[in-house]
């Protein structure tokens, strides 16, 4: 049998044993990548493949940031820092028509900027906000909706893990990848910020205003805010100048993290080993998954698969923006069946040496892949953002969330758009980095 054939062969078992087996993802490539690998080469080959590999891979010290930076955020969560986040971001913007739900959005950018996970800022932000959006008698559709698009936030403002994951695959320099990370989240979360006030146009009775506060108060809810923004300054100038690596960035963060809960005696000793076992069970299911996806990425290789869509691609009678929107478009449809981590480390091996094949940036090209992903985290079937919002928001149905995803949909297009007709939204704090 050709190489090829068993890979397509592979490809279609790997789903097949993800959706209908319901066999975790992690495990499947892994298996299906070793079998696949053995029947083409030869099982001593294998073996020794998935030994190497796995060494490499996990003896990279590079490996060390996702655990740490887990930890960081887990210890800004159950310290309560979403709880002053969003107080001050109130403050600021609530007194404006559609302010409470702008300023949801702005404290899950600040919350995501230390957290990096989409399920937590969804989960602290429900609680945290929502009560406060039914007191004002905001319509359910807005205000769940701008909680569910506002977490997606998290995997693509710095630090992400899936940004670490893809720097690390693709032999890329995370800390530039955090700097591509912020251009494209701020774009982002400025198009939710808009769509919320285009919402408030159309339909004026859905957001109405909160209460105005006076610029003391203003500037009293603002230390609450700043002790994170420090804490985020601390990881991205570290970064910058090189006094850390993005290892010793997340080790930093997260003594940081730790001070500063300490001091402000948020953290109990409960918080504080449920944030320890969070940090163990998010970090070995990540792992899990890279350790698939290694020996999957092997096997996809030895079928020349990859590279024969390479240059099948550049051979297309079309232009390479429109191959990339198809591309994008797999990754929209993928996105919302599978978690946003798993497809890019499939996929990665498949459409990574294409877009090199064409003369892309590769920053450019894994940061824009993470915004389209994050589509996947509100989107059905999968849409874990929307569940965590639902499952946490007493008397509101599912229908309900999802629908109110639907109105923010524009602003995620319209992002991806921007970011492929102008890359340097993305490059170009990456190119001012030494």
């Amino acid at each position: 049998m050709e190489p090829a054939l068993i890979g397509i062969l592979g490809i279609i078992i790997l789903l097949a044993a993800m959706f209908f087996l319901g066999m975790p993802v992690g495990f499947a490539m892994g298996i299906v990548g070793f079998c696949g690998f053995s029947l083409i080469v030869s099982f001593k080959a294998g073996l020794g493949m998935a030994g190497a590999n796995l060494w490499s891979t996990f003896s990279n010290y590079g490996m060390t940031a996702i655990p740490l930076f887990i930890f960081m955020g887990q210890i800004a969560f159950y310290s309560g820092v979403n709880e002053k986040l969003y107080t001050a971001a109130y403050k600021w913007v609530g007194h404006i028509r559609g302010g409470i739900a702008m300023a949801t959005i702005l404290a899950c950018s600040a919350f995501a900027a230390i957290c990096g996970s989409n399920a937590a800022t969804a989960a602290t932000m429900t609680t945290v906000s929502l009560p406060e959006m039914k007191k004002c008698g905001y319509n359910p559709i807005l205000s769940t909706g701008a909680i569910a698009c506002g977490s997606t936030l998290g995997v693509v403002i710095p630090p992400s893990v899936v940004l670490i994951v893809i720097g690390l695959f693709t032999q890329q320099s995370i800390t530039k990848l955090f700097y591509g990370g912020i251009g494209a989240g701020l774009l982002l979360a400025g198009l939710l910020l808009f769509s919320v006030y285009l919402i408030c146009c159309i339909h004026r009775d859905w957001g109405p205003t909160g209460r105005t506060t006076s610029l003391k108060e203003k500037i009293q809810a603002l230390p609450g805010a700043v002790e994170m923004i420090v804490l985020f300054l601390l990881v991205m100038i570290g970064l910058y100048f090189g006094y850390f690596t993005p290892s010793e960035a997340g080790a930093a963060g997260s003594f940081l993290a730790l001070v500063i809960s300490c001091l402000q005696r948020r953290l109990t000793w409960k918080g504080f080993f449920f944030a320890v076992l969070d940090t163990l069970r998010v970090s070995c299911m990540v792992m899990v998954l890279i350790a698939g996806a290694v020996i999957f990425g092997k096997f996809l290789a030895v079928t020349r698969i990859p590279f024969d869509i390479a240059e099948w691609v550049s051979g297309l009678p079309v232009s390479n923006n429109v191959i990339m929107l198809i591309i994008f478009a797999i990754y929209i449809f993928g996105g919302a069946i599978m978690d946003a981590l798993a497809l890019i480390l499939i996929t990665i091996p498949i459409f990574f040496p294409v877009a090199m094949q064409m003369g892309y940036d590769p920053l450019w090209f894994g940061v824009t892949i993470t915004v389209i992903t994050t589509l996947g985290a509100v989107t059905p079937p999968v849409g874990v953002s929307t569940y965590v919002v639902a499952g946490m928001a007493e008397g509101i149905p599912l229908k309900t969330v999802f629908k109110g995803v639907t109105y923010f949909l524009p602003a995620y297009i319209l992002c991806v758009l921007l970011l492929l007709f102008f890359p340097a939204i993305v490059t170009f704090l990456p190119g001012i980095i030494r």
